[in-house]
């Protein structure tokens, strides 16, 4: 008996994942090839294009032949993309520069010189911040300073686009990913023309824009055969990780929010049309025609406690050190981190600020920090969404995916900052399940987005201590304050 199968493709930041479910949702087969970031000035972060693209055909092959997959068992591949990527791309579609990625942060100065000038107009047309991760200021920073494959370039393309050309012979681009480049008007849902003149590109050097639903055939024959598929298999273009990852979780209603936290983090919410945040504190990005996603993503989720256990030298295994903090009580003694290691995004939208530990005493010990820094992390994300609940409304149901749920005591820490039971996803394959149904719904075998809330994975609740929320409570005014007279000194 045949099965009926779809593969989520998930390229990421730090790997391309493949996941073949059947149309339940259910696990069959997955596969990952990790991507080398190169760093070859300080602030600059690059990919090689030609390398994640093998990888993800690479991922593919390996995952159709762990699931046995026939030809004619497969309906569709639906593609999940990380956003803020640039390639400078040639009149072949060759690149002529590596992919800048979304932690480049060389544009940092360009940023801050937009933002002083036109920055807020800009993002209340786009719904995206002025910041280095965006292709716009990246653009912008190529423009000022004469850069070569900037000023060769025919095209400028995200990472999937490059893919979607090389495999298919077709420049497109979906809603969201178009959306996260800052040159779409997330209203109008095109490009829009008075930032393309600030970024100095030119509309025919971009993709035509397209929903998320849109389905490429007739693959290239010679890539088709490497993957082991058929050159007819149904792509559907797919959307953005974060639109995808709250789809995958089900958080697809408003009112319900998902958290995501792994090396980086961010906190999201679907809405109807396309509401901008004032305060230029969240993004808004297009996913659909009519729906968009606000949120904000945080460049510390675990990389401040895996910088913490590299700084103390801790031998034992990251659950080991992350079971330190156990012993201590909410509060972490009267430690508060700011956890900006690694610059920050939301809400402070600033790649200089900087980590902070306050209220170091003498009687302190590893424990106590590893404690402030779990809930440094929280504080950050309850921050980023609060400045949601402003624009979305109070959140209903939260859900949290990713690596750091893997600790029971964070997702306890993040029950208790909440004061709200959290929702734990038994899957760390969201946004590969998102793009697994968006390819459903594109090649129309299942009805609507909404209709995966009936194809979900068991979920486990976990209820918050509402006397370690009381405290938390008083401890976030405290974090807030800080944070906020903080943020001068960051420059």
């Amino acid at each position: 008996m045949l099965r009926e199968l779809v593969i989520g493709l998930d390229i990421g930041t730090t790997s391309v994942k493949a996941v073949v479910f059947d149309i339940t949702g259910k696990l069959i087969a997955e596969a990952e090839d990790m991507i080398t970031t190169y760093y070859p000035q300080p602030e600059w972060a690059e990919q090689n294009p030609k390398e994640v693209e093998r990888s993800s055909v690479k991922v593919i092959k390996e995952v159709v032949e762990k699931a046995n997959a026939k030809q004619d068992e497969l309906l569709t591949v639906g593609i999940s993309c990380a956003m803020h990527s640039l390639i400078c791309i040639d009149e072949n579609h060759e690149p002529l520069s590596p992919m800048l990625i979304w932690s480049d942060g060389r544009s940092s100065e360009k940023a801050d010189e937009l933002m002083e000038t036109k920055g807020k107009d800009i993002f209340l047309k786009t719904g995206t911040p002025i910041h280095p991760m965006s292709p716009l200021v990246k653009l912008s920073w190529m423009k000022e300073n004469d850069y070569e494959p900037y000023q060769k370039a025919a095209y400028f393309m995200t990472m999937k686009e490059f893919i979607l050309q090389k495999w298919f012979g077709q420049r497109v681009i979906d809603y969201s990913m178009a959306s996260s480049t800052g040159l779409m008007n997330v209203k109008a849902l095109d490009w829009d023309e008075e930032v393309l003149e600030i970024a100095g590109v030119r509309r025919e050097q971009l993709s035509s824009i397209v929903p998320p639903t849109e389905v490429l055939t007739h693959m290239d024959a010679d890539i088709a055969a490497e993957m082991g598929i058929a050159e007819q298999l149904p792509f559907t273009i797919g959307a953005a990780d974060g639109q995808l990852a709250n789809l995958g979780n089900g958080s697809i209603s408003p009112g319900e929010v998902n958290v995501s936290v792994g090396t980086s983090g961010a906190i999201r919410q679907f809405m109807k049309g396309a509401n901008v945040n004032e305060k230029c504190e969240t993004f808004t990005y297009a996913f659909t025609d009519d729906t968009s996603i606000i949120g904000g993503p945080t460049n510390n989720g675990g990389i401040a406690l895996q910088w913490l256990k590299d700084m103390l030298e801790f031998e034992g295994t990251h659950d080991e050190f992350v079971a330190e903090a156990e012993q201590v009580d909410a509060g972490a003694n009267g430690i508060i981190f700011l956890p900006y290691v690694n610059g920050e995004r939301a809400p402070l939208w600033n790649q200089r600020a900087k980590g902070n530990f306050y209220g170091l005493s003498i009687g302190h010990k590893k424990e106590h920090l590893i404690r402030a820094v779990l809930e440094g992390i929280t504080f950050n994300i309850y921050q980023i969404g609060k400045s949601l609940e402003a624009v979305a409304g109070k959140p209903e149901k939260i859900s949290v995916n990713g690596g750091l749920t893997k600790s029971p005591l964070w997702v306890q820490i993040m029950a208790d900052v909440f004061g709200k039971e959290i929702h734990l996803s038994d899957t760390h394959h969201n946004a590969a399940w998102g793009a697994a149904w968006t390819g459903l719904v594109g090649i129309g075998k299942v009805e609507s987005f909404e209709a995966i809330k009936k194809n979900m994975p068991a979920e486990k609740v976990i209820e918050p201590n509402m006397q370690n929320h009381a405290a938390y409570v008083e401890i976030y005014d405290k974090y807030e304050k800080i944070a906020k007279d903080l943020a001068v000194y960051f420059t």
